[in-house]
């Protein structure tokens, strides 16, 4: 490359240079508007493609959840249905209403807290694999995470889930008649 000396000009020249300079930088500065405004119209756009994704991943996580607290208190149901000698049993012996309704609460917390535990022990050994075909395609390593805290938080939903949707059951439970429960086989 050739290396550039300045040679000696008249006023009028660097004038003319000067402003010369001048006009293309006003050039420059009108692509890099045109390039920033072109830059925030795709972003703008791809804002809104992930909050449209965002959206339907939400609903589909909402079914789902729907679909789970029916599934729980399905359960719960059975086991309220299965157990009503046990039910009479605790209430001809004295237990409260209030004890039943903690026995089948106790249970449905411990199924949230075990499929809490579970989902998390699922998605770490998944991170394992998404982690490395990730670091295969881009280079990137280590990309799929669960924060300690995210893995807490997941825990307490599944949990606090679980306990609504074993809530009516467990009334149920605690609304029975000792006497009847106890004649039933």
């Amino acid at each position: 490359p050739e290396s550039i000396t300045p040679k000696k000009m008249d006023t009028e020249t660097a004038v003319s240079v000067v402003r010369r300079l001048q006009k293309e930088s006003g050039h420059l500065a009108d692509v890099r508007q045109k390039l920033k405004a072109e830059h925030a119209e795709m972003l703008d756009s791809l804002n809104e493609q992930i909050a449209m994704m965002s959206g339907m991943l939400g609903g589909i996580a909402g079914i789902s959840l729907l679909v789970a607290g029916v599934g729980v208190m399905n359960i719960m149901l059975v086991s309220v249905t299965e157990r009503t000698k046990e039910i009479g049993i605790l209430r001809s012996v004295g237990a409260s209403k209030k004890d039943i309704s903690r026995v089948f609460n106790a249970e449905t917390a411990i199924i949230g807290l075990t499929a809490g535990l579970m989902g998390i022990g699922v998605t770490l050994l998944l991170n394992i694999p998404i982690s490395m075909v990730i670091d295969n395609l881009t280079g990137i390593g280590n990309i799929a995470k669960l924060p300690v805290m995210g893995a807490v938080i997941l825990v307490a939903i599944s949990v606090a889930l679980t306990m609504i949707a074993g809530l009516i059951p467990s009334k149920l439970a605690a609304k029975k008649d000792p006497v009847i429960a106890l004649r039933s086989e």
